[in-house]
């Protein structure tokens, strides 16, 4: 559309004077002195809608100019409008630069201008979000964002806030109008219709707080219990230690294997994947070190976080044995430590047990107590100091298992270390109060798997020592609190136990106590959790319609010829190297919208991703349970057996994408396919910048850091040239230290840098945008000649720079200091205002796009830059 001219006010009349012709007021009066005829009556009622209509029009216009002209400088008189700014140097002088983007093609050409209410609506939500007051040369980020930042404060319920949140939001939105429906099932209901009754089930019985709250503890309960007394039961006590000592590791054993099979995360963790060394089909356990209740290892060192988290314990602990006091009788144990295979016969036997206390007694331990030998009895303790020594004995206990894991950075960034097979019959060597064959044969019935993949070796020696040297109590309790973290906020939220669940999230995320966000929205977010592929295929069935898979998948197909083109082209890569990594983006499989057609009506089909786990409307904790039962039992079943390389690991709805190293796939859910990622009727440039950004950044997942060290068929080896490795290892040091560089306020006056080692692989990704704009510009004269590169109305920017306009608002977030240093400590991803700048610093085209002068902060000189593709 051409931008309405400014034009000076007129300086003559263009009318007559008045004395020289009859006023308007004169004919009014003459008129009104005449009769009037019934037409003229018509006519005059006419005339009336006809000027109120005009002046509505007009006003909602001016309106509208008013907002368009608010945004941007005035025109001086050049086609497009310059954007003045004043930048302020250490010398205390000004300096004052003009910026006048060039477009691609004048704006003005008018059949290249869209006019519908889908162009309008979009430009609309682009300029509101812009801050043209900010150099974009400067700091694009807030130039981007900058509005939508201002408009968009975060939730009070939330200590993060952005446009991948916002999206979410409105997909829970549009998932909840499914969920919101009878579960009545006739004799005639098809799969469709049975697994949509299971998921309003759910949903209703989540959104029942009612029913919640009245139901109270009792399920998380049950759990507690069933550990307890795997864990407690006091075996016939033989007479060598040796035997005794087998006994209990068989218990030890049977608790973790509890635990496992109800997906919460203790002692360590086991996962399915393929055999990355051997053969990336085959799937194999992998073991890695456990989920930590203060999420990363150096919240543990830190004096506030230690002390809410140890209160929390407090009282969980204490309402945890209250209720199981007068609810059930429990075996309480001596303070004998776990011991190993190797101390049983030097160490005092730990299932010396003392028989359970009555009802009465508020001691610990009950008298008289059995002391196997110790010159003195242990001092008797009552309740409340009990719990308050065995709060701070497992946040020991924990600091220690975090210490003993390997740092983040190695575990994402480094697969050549962190794959280290084992026979299955070596392990309970490395760890022998475990016995891993009766653990593994609880899960693998049919399929006994002789390998395991063990991901950090010293874990498992450290977790050993630390287990020896722990008292059993702590260890209960430690299992005990696993399940209260995973568990109790599928609590009603009037219990005290999710009450005392909440404050520890509250405080990692800065939430404000007591702020609680929708219910329904959270308890789509279950349902999602649960029962996710179910929910998926008719969030799919409403949402991606019409060509948006066939559009979406070109954009990612052309970027991946991109790529393939700019291989040979890369001064450090070899023609030998640059051959296989060609060979390795052809052979990426690409998947784009869902797993299993929304139209598919075989019955089977639908049941193998959707409809096993039974929902009762009555009972949401056993639902969610039930859940996760279910989900590990589908994980176990696929052990020993080769990948579905249909299959996915995120559900349909979800707003996010992956790169599986070992599948060699790249996958891109329908739920992140829609704005402000990507739409069907979207201009190229918008498509490929916003959308294209997401597919190039997965794409470049098989080539960073981690991803390289994989061949085309998935599997971990050495296929780069020597002189093509270091080359690239010198540009990943230079990017690691660029982020590292970076900081952000940690809400105490203070500054957290950016692990540029952690973040390494997920800001080479981002590098991959340079492809997208790219391949974007490949396909430019074919697109424009099919009416695919369209202006938007009220834009006065180059389509070039609407591409990266497209790019950086994606990433608008607001977050607070509490959560951004979690996210520091735990997410290999940058915050989003260095995945913005960072990466544009880098990107010469981008500085082309918008003429930033030589110096500037995202055109830095090239030597400077951390140029990889």
């Amino acid at each position: 559309m051409a931008d309405t001219e400014h034009r000076p006010e007129e300086q003559e009349p263009l009318l007559a004077p008045e004395s020289e012709r009859a006023t308007f007021s004169s004919f009014i009066g003459k008129a009104s002195q005449e009769p009037f005829s019934f037409a003229s009556k018509i006519l005059l009622a006419v005339i009336l809608v006809l000027l109120l209509l005009s002046s509505t029009f007009i006003g909602l216009f001016a309106g509208l100019q008013h907002r368009l002209s608010s945004s941007r400088k005035p025109d001086q008189g050049d086609d497009l409008p310059s954007v003045t700014i004043t930048e302020t140097y250490t010398i205390t002088s000004t300096q004052t630069s003009t910026i006048v983007p060039k477009p691609t093609s004048s704006p003005k050409t008018p059949e290249n201008i869209c006019l519908t209410s889908d162009c309008v609506v979009l430009a609309s939500s682009i300029i509101t979000a812009l801050d043209p007051s900010i150099d974009p040369c400067e700091d694009f980020y807030q130039f981007s964002n900058g509005g939508w930042l201002r408009e968009h404060p975060i939730p009070a319920d939330k200590g993060i806030y952005g446009r991948f949140n916002a999206l979410a939001v409105e997909n829970q939105r549009i998932a909840q109008s499914l969920l919101d429906v009878s579960s009545e099932v006739t004799e005639s209901a098809g799969p469709d219709d049975v697994t949509r009754a299971k998921l309003a089930n759910l949903y209703a019985s989540c959104t029942n707080e009612t029913q919640l709250n009245d139901l109270g503890s009792e399920g998380l309960l049950k759990l507690t219990r069933k550990v307890r007394n795997l864990w407690s039961a006091t075996p016939e006590a033989p007479e060598e230690d040796t035997l005794r000592h087998a006994q209990l590791r068989e218990k030890f054993t049977d608790a973790v294997a509890y635990l496992h099979s109800i997906d919460i995360s203790a002692f360590f963790d086991i996962g399915i994947e393929g055999d990355e060394g051997d053969d990336p089909n085959f799937l194999v356990p992998i073991f890695s070190q456990p989920s930590l209740g203060l999420l990363a290892k150096e919240y543990y060192q830190e004096e506030e976080v230690v002390e809410v988290y140890t209160s929390v314990i407090e009282k969980a602990l204490f309402v945890l044995d209250e209720t199981e006091n007068n609810s059930t009788s429990h075996t309480l144990r001596t303070s004998s430590p776990l011991v190993n295979a190797q101390e049983a016969d030097q160490r005092m036997p730990w299932d010396k047990r003392a028989s359970s206390p009555s009802k009465s007694q508020n001691v610990w331990p009950p008298w008289p107590f059995p002391t196997w030998g110790d010159p003195q009895p242990p001092k008797r303790e009552n309740k409340t100091t009990r719990v308050k020594r065995l709060a701070k004995e497992v946040v020991h206990f924990e600091r220690r298992i975090a210490q003993a894991g390997a740092d983040l950075d190695v575990l994402y960034q480094d697969p050549i270390a962190t794959y280290n097979p084992y026979p299955t019959e070596n392990l309970t060597a490395l760890l022998p109060v475990l016995d891993f064959p009766v653990y593994l044969s609880s899960f693998a019935v049919r399929s006994f798997p002789h390998k395991v993949i063990v991901t950090y070796p010293p874990y498992l020696t450290a977790l050993s020592q630390i287990l020896s040297n722990t008292t059993a109590d702590v260890i209960e309790s430690y299992m005990v609190l696993r399940i209260f973290f995973t568990y109790a906020e599928n609590l009603g939220s009037e219990t005290e136990l999710w009450q005392i669940n909440r404050k520890l999230f509250e405080t990692l995320n800065g939430i404000k106590p007591g702020a609680v966000g929708d219910r329904g929205e959270w308890c789509v977010s279950r349902v999602e959790n649960a029962l996710g592929f179910a929910l998926g295929r008719f969030f799919v069935q409403e949402t991606f319609i019409g060509d948006s898979k066939t559009k979406g998948t070109k954009v990612i197909t052309d970027i991946i010829s991109a790529f393939k083109d700019s291989l040979r082209k890369l001064p450090w890569m070899d023609k030998s190297s640059a051959d296989a990594a060609a060979e390795k983006a052809s052979a990426i499989r690409v998947k784009v919208g869902y797993p299993l057609s929304p139209n598919t009506t075989n019955a089977e089909s639908i049941e193998r991703y959707y409809a096993s786990v039974k929902i009762d409307r009555s009972d949401f904790f056993g639902d969610m349970l039930s859940a996760a039962v279910d989900n590990e039992k589908k994980a176990w079943a696929t052990l020993g057996k080769r990948r579905d390389l249909e299959a996915w690991e995120m559900n349909p709805s979800t707003v996010n994408a992956y790169f599986n190293p070992p599948a060699n796939e790249i996958v891109f859910p329908a739920g992140i396919m829609r704005p402000p990622f990507y739409h069907r009727t979207w201009p190229s440039y918008m498509a490929y910048g916003a959308f294209g950004a997401v597919a190039a950044h997965e794409l470049t997942h098989a080539f960073d850091s981690s991803g390289r060290m994989y061949n085309p068929q998935g599997k971990l080896e050495q296929w780069w040239s020597n002189a093509t490795s270091e080359g690239f290892e010198e540009r990943k040091t230079c990017i690691s230290k660029q982020y590292s560089a970076y900081t952000i306020d940690d809400g105490k006056g203070g500054q957290i840098h950016v692990n540029g080692n952690l973040t390494s692989g997920e800001n080479i990704g981002d590098s991959g945008l340079v492809q997208a704009f790219r391949a974007w510009k490949s396909q430019y004269s074919q697109s424009l000649k099919q009416g695919e590169e369209y202006i938007l109305p009220g834009l006065n920017y180059t389509r070039e720079q609407l591409f990266f306009i497209a790019f950086g608002q994606v990433w608008g977030q607001s977050i607070k200091p509490q959560a951004a240093v979690q996210r520091i400590r735990t997410d290999p991803h940058s915050p989003n205002q260095f995945r913005v700048d960072g990466t544009l610093s880098n990107i010469k085209e981008f500085a082309e796009a918008f003429k930033c002068r030589p110096g500037s902060k995202l055109n830095p000189p090239v030597k400077e830059r951390c140029e990889l593709w």
